[in-house]
Formats: structure tokens, C-alpha cells, sequence
């Protein structure tokens, strides 16, 4: 068996002498090749590249950004006419990650341990095993996402996380906080609520303020705290949504705490919820900051999403 390590070098959780653990580890199962990433993006080619030799298992090290990467490469890539008319997750190489970031939501939403060396050893039993799980995806215009997306207030906050770490801030859920908090009390949403949801066969949902897409729950985690704005999202149905009419302080607050609930159930007037869907648009009456998997990716004023089943086998 074939497989290519993708390592993020500036991953958070690891260093170099635990990386050559895991790679002596994985060695020792498959014929291994490793790569580091160089650049934004160089995941992606590296898994499209991997896929299109005929690896049949692409194993990331890093956070939530390097999976997204490796896993648009993945589905992205052609492995060849002797594959086609099979469905993705059976034509492309299988997915495993180890986690490596400050917190690895997709991972953790497939039940993987958070320390990496434990997931290395439930990834090396299931590459011995053969097991894996098949899980469907998100695509938002031309790009997959594994367990989020989000236009308005939650993309403004990890624009803000971002732009904090580039000023050599560490990521942290209490940098999260107080990055929601500003946000919040910046005020800088509570204009005429710009953003419409409009679904095929229905009448569209306007006057939102944020929407949340999700295609798993949890929606992500604050240190152990799981955040759960749609509980009823899995990677086995099609999106879920929430979104928030209004983002004054006090209903803004009245959510979050809803969603933050041991038994989290967010309700109420300010709430849309839709569960299970295959396709819908978002459409912004001016741009809204957006993001997918928490990478912060700019602003758009029109998002078509689209629920992918069975889309990846995942090594779990």
C-alpha cells in the first residue's frame, strides 16, 4: 500500500522530533512518502498529485486548513478513465488525519483522539484492518469543505482570529472569545440585515444577518466544550443551517449561549434553522466576509452550496 504524509510544518500541537515518530510509525505499514507544505495551498496540489499516481491512502499532519487543502486536491484530481462511473470515495485515495492543529474539529468530529500519537495508533489499526467510513461533503461554488461554512458574523470573527495570529498571537479558544466578543459589540452587522437564502422549490428566507453551514455537528469546539448551532447535522445527510435575523448584543448573546448548552437546541424568533438540505444559494445584498472550515476567504455577495454524499472514505 502506497500513502503520502502531508505535513504542515508550522502545525501547533507537534514538533520535529514527533513528526519523525509518526513517520517511522507509518512506515512501518506502508510505503510512505512525505512532503511538507511550502506555501497556502500547497496541500491541495500535493494531494491532487498523490491521487492522480495512484496513492491509495493521503494522511494529513496539521489543522483543520490542511485538511480542507488535501481534501479539494483529493476531489479535485482525475485518477484515470479505468475509474470512472464509481463514486468519489471509491475511485480516490482514502483520507487519514492525524491531528496537528490548535483544534481539529474535523478530526474530532470523526471521533478521533486529540492527542496525535493516539490518533496515529487508531490510524495505523485501521490501515491494518482496512476499516474506514464513508462521509459526504460540502462544496461551496468550486470548493469542498469538510465540516463548516459561513458568511456574515462567524467569517468576520475568524478574519479577526487570523489577522491577530499573523501579529504572532497564539490560537486560542480564549482568543476566539474575545474575538467574538469585539465583533459583537462592534456593531458592525447590526446594519439592515443583508443576506437571503433562496432554495429550489421554496420561497427564499430574507432580512439574515449571519449564516452558519454546517455538514457536522459539532459546529467546533471551545477547548472541550463542543459549539452545536445545528446538533442534527452528520456527515451521512446534507447541510444543515442556521442563521440569525438580528445581531444585537443581547439576541446575539441569547444564541451563543444556546448553541454553548450541554443539550444545545438554539430557538426562538431571532432563529432560522433548515435541516438536511442538497442545495441552496446565499445571496448578500452588499459583500459579507466569508469562510470555509475556518479559513477566512474574503468577501462574496452570492454562495451556491451543495451537499456531496458519499464523497471521501476517511480512515477512522
Amino acid at each position: 500500500m502506497r500513502a503520502l504524509l502531508v505535513v504542515n510544518p508550522k502545525a501547533t500541537t507537534t514538533s520535529e522530533r514527533s513528526r519523525d515518530v509518526l513517520v517511522r510509525a507509518l512506515s512501518s505499514q506502508v510505503e510512505l512518502t512525505v512532503e511538507y507544505t511550502l506555501k497556502r495551498g500547497h496541500a491541495a496540489t500535493l494531494a491532487r498529485k498523490a491521487a492522480e499516481s495512484g496513492v491509495d491512502v493521503v494522511v494529513t499532519l496539521g489543522g483543520d486548513g490542511t485538511v480542507n487543502e488535501a481534501v479539494n486536491g483529493l476531489m479535485t484530481a482525475d485518477p484515470g478513465l479505468a475509474s470512472r462511473g464509481t463514486s468519489p470515495a471509491f475511485r480516490l485515495p482514502a483520507l487519514a488525519v492525524v491531528p496537528g492543529g490548535s483544534t481539529n474539529v474535523f478530526a474530532r468530529a470523526l471521533g478521533l483522539p486529540r492527542d496525535w500519537v493516539e490518533g496515529t495508533g487508531v490510524i495505523l489499526d485501521g490501515l491494518r484492518s482496512g476499516r474506514h467510513r464513508v462521509i459526504g461533503l460540502g462544496r461551496a461554488d468550486d470548493r469542498y469543505f469538510t465540516f463548516t461554512a459561513g458568511l456574515g458574523l462567524d467569517a468576520a470573527v475568524t478574519r479577526r482570529v487570523e489577522q491577530a495570529r499573523l501579529r504572532g498571537r497564539t490560537s486560542t479558544p480564549a482568543l476566539y472569545m474575545r474575538s467574538l466578543v469585539g465583533q459583537v459589540l462592534s456593531g458592525e452587522h447590526r446594519k439592515e440585515p443583508p443576506l437571503s437564502i433562496e432554495r429550489p422549490g421554496d420561497d427564499p428566507e430574507t432580512g439574515l444577518g449571519t449564516v452558519v453551514i454546517q455538514n457536522t455537528a459539532p459546529w467546533t469546539y471551545v477547548g472541550d466544550r463542543p459549539i452545536n448551532p445545528n446538533p442534527q447535522a452528520s456527515f451521512d445527510r446534507g447541510l444543515d443551517v442556521l442563521a440569525l435575523r438580528s445581531l444585537g448584543v443581547a439576541t446575539t448573546t441569547r444564541t451563543v449561549t444556546q448553541m454553548m448548552a450541554r443539550r444545545a437546541d438554539p430557538r426562538g424568533r431571532n432563529v432560522l434553522r433548515i435541516h438536511d438540505q442538497g442545495e441552496f444559494t446565499i445571496v448578500a445584498a452588499r459583500p459579507q466576509p466569508f469562510q470555509l472550515d475556518g479559513d477566512y476567504l474574503g468577501e462574496r455577495q452570492k454562495v451556491h452550496f451543495l451537499s456531496v454524499p458519499e464523497a471521501l472514505r476517511v480512515i477512522c
